[in-house]
């Protein structure tokens, strides 16, 4: 099937978006389910609309970053390798959670960092809440570092001829960026209306699972990576 480089590119953004924004542990998505169910769903969806922004912001940075690095075959094959072990570390933490909060290093040095710059520029709205929260979440940036990697290194072979997710051009890898944040708002939108809905009675089993999800989800886009590093090696040896 031959799908054209720029809605291929917009597709796996938007559906890479929609996973990670999914997973409930992110600050974002808790303070929308608390700010939700005070101040109603335009507020709610408002916090999402500024992390959305920031989150395309660290994805067009990621991008940017990697501007005509995998034209050399080795960082394209280490690269496919690192975003493959991240993928399935991610997936195998969230699905095997207990809890909702699965608490990292990272995560500690990105609540100081939040906390510094809340200081700093006091965000009143609920748009600049949104930005800021994501814009001190250090994972975000690292996680969209890691899954630029892979969009641009790894093909899409339900296409023909073979193709990478997100092709190595300011055309792709803008609608990529453009479909990140329609999955982000999409996700957030949702968020909000059902917290807005039910008065943020969200049951921390809900979230659980909403997690599990998630970290399933993780687990079959790493899988996939790594079947396509196996199948490249196997490719080469005959």
């Amino acid at each position: 099937m031959e799908v054209h480089p720029i809605l291929l590119a917009f597709s796996s953004g938007f559906v890479i978006a929609l996973i990670f924004s999914s997973i409930p542990v992110g600050p974002v998505n808790l303070t929308i389910l608390n700010e939700g169910c005070k101040r109603g769903f335009l507020w709610a969806l408002l916090i999402g609309f500024g992390a959305a922004t920031m989150e395309a912001i660290y994805c067009a940075i990621a991008f940017t970053g990697f501007s005509s690095f995998f034209e050399n075959v080795t960082v394209k094959a280490l690269m496919e390798v690192v975003s493959f072990i991240f993928l399935l570390f991610l997936g195998a933490k969230f699905l095997t959670a207990q809890t909702v909060n699965v608490p990292s290093k990272l995560d500690s040095a990105s609540e100081k960092l939040g906390a510094r710059l809340h200081e700093k520029l006091h965000p009143h709205s609920a748009f600049m809440t949104g930005f800021v929260r994501v814009m001190g979440n250090l994972g975000v940036l690292l996680t969209w570092l890691v899954l630029a990697a892979y969009l641009l290194a790894h093909d899409a072979y339900l296409t023909s001829p073979a193709q990478p997710w997100v092709a190595d051009s300011f055309q792709a890898k803008t609608a990529c960026v453009i479909g990140v944040i329609l999955g982000t708002v999409s996700w957030f939108s949702i968020l909000s209306f059902s917290v807005s809905r039910s008065h943020g009675k969200v049951s921390e089993k809900t979230l659980l699972k909403m997690q599990h999800i998630s970290g399933f989800c993780l687990l079959v886009v790493g899988l996939y990576g790594g079947a396509h590093v196996i199948w490249q090696l196997t490719h080469h040896k005959s």
